[in-house]
């Protein structure tokens, strides 16, 4: 029994890694560090997050927390590599979360450079990242740093800039 799980598990593990949210090929130029409200909703429930991104060295650090100031989940990325950053257990939402809002926060002028081979499209109000033929990412902007970012049906986030 368990050599007949053992090919269904490998691919499992392999379409789980083949599922990485895109990333740019290099990192855009941002004004760091970021400060952001993150209020995530699912199914008529509302999360309030403090995201902080910060250039590390070449690297960018993601820390996601809760209003109490407790680490949701924190990450660093480095080229196009994804690492734990402390001892917080992998929070694959939270990788998606932070590739996504890279997409969003990247300047319009600088998407041709850095998502060369994605399937993005953007107008005054609007941005998406199409996958398989529908939107991976959907933004809807009232600001460069307020905005609406659709993630998955039924899961989307509203952002803002904090002072």
């Amino acid at each position: 029994m368990i050599k007949r799980l053992l090919p269904l598990l490998l691919l499992l593990l392999l379409s789980a890694c083949a599922r990485q949210a895109p990333l740019p090929d290099t990192p855009p130029r941002l004004d760091l560090p970021l400060q952001l409200h993150v209020q995530r909703e699912q199914a008529g429930q509302t999360q309030d997050w403090l995201l902080v991104v910060q250039q590390e060295g070449p690297a960018l650090r993601w820390s996601l927390m809760d209003p109490m100031g407790i680490p949701v989940a924190r990450q660093l990325l480095s080229g196009k590599q994804w690492q734990n950053d402390g001892l917080l257990p992998p929070n694959p939402e939270a990788r998606e979360l932070f590739a996504a809002l890279l997409f969003a926060l990247t300047p319009a002028e600088q998407l041709p450079a850095h998502y060369k081979g994605a399937d993005w499209q953007q107008n005054d109000q609007q941005r998406r990242l199409n996958e398989n033929g529908s939107a991976r990412w959907h933004v809807t902007y009232q600001h460069p740093l307020i905005f609406q970012l659709s993630t998955q049906p039924g899961l989307s986030y509203r952002v803002e800039t904090l002072p």
